[in-house]
This record gives structure tokens, C-alpha cells and sequence, in this order.
């Protein structure tokens, strides 16, 4: 057995110590340190997170729906469940859609750039999901997406807002510029140190050559356009929704809805975000109004 003086054992112990604390350092995503700092600043009400975005966010089929159909969960999934239906305040999952929530069809980043500031002031969120990018496709150049984005973002944080930022789903007859916004908000969320919840690169990865069902593979689909079974509809814009499998999230429900797919990444990056900013180390406590 091989052994060692005073000095190796000093040494193995502070390599393993730096060992120890490098480790650490890689388990805590970059934007953990930075999120508490602004999370320190926010005077409003613990619980609460708006959702700031277009069709895709307003539907009710995003968010509101997983309160009440959620099953064949995994068991991290369904552990991230509890811990946020304890932690989140019952309105903001269900009652936070619409305009005045920073919600609402048809609308761009430019939208949320005019009303970002009234919006905070009426809500004060704890935290904002920002997912805007799908209208803009066809009305902005990337360089304005990009840096009005990061004007919205500043301000949330400037109110200590934790922001969760969102990428777009991938978009029929689009998908290449959708892929430069994409690599906007990635450099967003990585300059700004704010989580990042990507959705389109969870689209990819469980439907990576035919997630379009407005594709003609899909020709033959129910008229009804979110009946289509992958995770793009047959609008070739919105998540999909087919019935068969609404709340299912099972590894194949998560391969053919779209919104559930959504919900889940959503669940998975705030859940996140609650434990290690807005109750770190400790199990959240059920939050009342």
C-alpha cells in the first residue's frame, strides 16, 4: 500500500479540497450567483412570475394547463412539480394572461419594449419568462431583435425581476432566421448571466427531421391544426395539441405536443430557478395570497 509524509498527505488533501471546489462550481450554472444578486433587490411579492410573450404564451394550453392535467410525469419532473405548485401563487398560474400581464397574440419584442415598464410596475414579478421572437421573424432584422431583448431584460433585472428567457419553436418557411434569433437569445442569456430555457433545442431534440406539421409528411392530419402528431402545427407556427395527448408527460407525449413540451421545459427551468434563487436551501413553503 503505498503511503505518504505529512507533506504529500497535505497536499492530496488540498488537491482534493480544489478538486472539491471545482466541482461545485461546475454543479452551479453561471447565471446562479448573478440571479441572486438581483433577487435581492426585488421588493414585491415572493411567488409570483409573469410570462411575457405572444399566442404562444397567452393560449392557455401554456402553463394554465399543467395546474390540472399532468400525468405519467418522471419522478424529477413530478418532484419539480410540487416544489412549484408549493411555491407559486395560485393566480399566476392561470389568471396572469392577457395585455395587461405583458401577454397577447400577434405581438413582437417591440411590444414588450413599449410596455416592459409598466408591466413591472403593476406586477413586480419575482420572476419573468420573456419568449417573443416568432411574430418578429417576419418583421424585425436581427440586430433590432436582439438589442431591444436585451433593453427588456435589463429592465426586468433593473427591478430585481430574475428573468428566465425562452427560445423560440422552430417556424415553417422560417426556420433559418429562427435560427439566428435563436443564437441571439443564447448569447443573450449567456452575456446577461440569466437562465436560458431552450425550447427549440428540446423541439430538436425529440423531433430533429420532422417536427413541422405543416410539412408534407403531415398532408393527411385532421383539419383541426393542432391535431397534427409532432410538436409543430399544422400552421407551421404554434406548439401543437393533439387531444390523444394532452397532459401527457410521458417521454412520447413530449414527442408529439407541443405545449405540453413547453410546459415541461418551462416547469423544469423555473423549478430550478426556485431552488437556488428564491429559496435556496431550503423546501418552499406554500405561499398564500
Amino acid at each position: 500500500m503505498r503511503r505518504f509524509g505529512a507533506a504529500g498527505t497535505a497536499a492530496v488533501v488540498a488537491m482534493a479540497v480544489l478538486v472539491g471546489a471545482a466541482r461545485g462550481a461546475e454543479d452551479a450554472p453561471y447565471w446562479v450567483g448573478p440571479m441572486r444578486a438581483v433577487h435581492a433587490k426585488f421588493t414585491g411579492k415572493p411567488g409570483t412570475f409573469a410570462h411575457f410573450g405572444d399566442s404562444i404564451t397567452v393560449s392557455m394550453a401554456f402553463w394554465a394547463s399543467l395546474f390540472w392535467d399532468h400525468k405519467n410525469m418522471d419522478a424529477a419532473t413530478q418532484a419539480d412539480f410540487d416544489l412549484v405548485k408549493k411555491f407559486l401563487l395560485e393566480p399566476c398560474w392561470r389568471e396572469w394572461k392577457g395585455p395587461q400581464f405583458g401577454n397577447e397574440g400577434s405581438m413582437t419584442i417591440r411590444w414588450a419594449h413599449e410596455n416592459a415598464g409598466k408591466w413591472l410596475k403593476d406586477l413586480n414579478p419575482e420572476a419573468a419568462l420573456l419568449m417573443f421572437g416568432t411574430n418578429d421573424l417576419g418583421q424585425l432584422e436581427a440586430d433590432e431583435y436582439e438589442a431591444k431583448t436585451r433593453e427588456v431584460v435589463q429592465r426586468c433585472l433593473d427591478n430585481g425581476t430574475v428573468v428566465i428567457l425562452s427560445t423560440i419553436p422552430p417556424k415553417h418557411g422560417q426556420d433559418e432566421k429562427a435560427k439566428v434569433f435563436v443564437e441571439a437569445l443564447r448569447r443573450i442569456a449567456r452575456d446577461m448571466k440569466v437562465p436560458l430555457c431552450d425550447y427549440y433545442e428540446a423541439v430538436l431534440a425529440r423531433r430533429p427531421d420532422d417536427w413541422d406539421g405543416a410539412a408534407e409528411k403531415f398532408k393527411d392530419a385532421p383539419k383541426d391544426v393542432y391535431e397534427v402528431p409532432t410538436l409543430v402545427s399544422g400552421d407551421g407556427v404554434h406548439p401543437s395539441n393533439p387531444k390523444a395527448w394532452q397532459g401527457d408527460y410521458s417521454a412520447e407525449g413530449l414527442k408529439h405536443n407541443g405545449f405540453v413540451l413547453r410546459n415541461y421545459v418551462t416547469l423544469r427551468s423555473y423549478a430550478e430557478v426556485v431552488r437556488r434563487v428564491l429559496a435556496p436551501g431550503a423546501k418552499a413553503q406554500e405561499r398564500k395570497e
